[in-house]
C-alpha cells in the first residue's frame, strides 16, 4: 500500500445521492470534516478506530473523532469495493491558531493504521485526502 497523500485540488466523482446526503447534514461551527478516498485493487476489509485524531502541529491540542459516515468503527469490519471507496470523518474543531495538523489513526495493529501529516489548514475546515 502506498503512503497517504494530501489532495490539493481533487477531481472527485461522487454519486449524486451521496452529495445530497452530505449537503443535508448540518456542519456545526468548530467541526473539521475529512473526506477520505481509498483506492482498492483487491478484496479488503476496512474500518476506522475511534482513536483516530487530529493533532495541531504547534500546540498540544488534539481533536477527537466524533462521527463517521460510510465506514464502520472498530470492532466492526466492512467490505471495501474494488475501485474508489469514499468515507467521511468528522472531528471536534481545531484551535483558531492551528495552521498545520496531522490526521493519525491509532490502533492495536499499527501496521494497519494510517496517517496523513502536514495538512495545511483552510478556511472551510473541509479536507479531501487519499488514503
Amino acid at each position: 500500500m502506498s503512503s497517504p497523500t494530501i489532495i490539493q485540488k481533487p477531481k472527485v466523482e461522487i454519486a449524486p445521492e451521496i452529495i445530497q446526503k452530505i449537503s443535508e447534514q448540518v456542519h456545526e461551527k468548530g467541526q473539521v470534516v475529512v473526506h477520505c478516498i481509498l483506492d482498492v485493487v483487491d478484496d479488503l476489509l476496512i474500518r476506522i478506530w475511534p482513536t483516530t485524531m487530529l493533532y495541531d502541529q504547534h500546540s498540544d491540542h488534539v481533536s477527537d473523532l466524533v462521527h463517521v459516515d460510510n465506514i464502520t468503527l472498530y470492532p466492526q469490519w466492512q467490505q471495501a469495493r474494488i475501485g474508489k471507496n469514499y468515507f467521511t470523518l468528522i472531528f471536534d474543531g481545531l484551535p483558531k491558531s492551528c495552521i498545520v495538523f496531522n490526521l493519525i489513526e491509532h490502533c492495536s495493529n499499527q501496521a494497519g493504521a494510517f496517517q496523513v501529516t502536514n495538512i495545511a489548514r483552510n478556511k472551510s475546515d473541509v479536507y479531501f485526502v487519499r488514503i
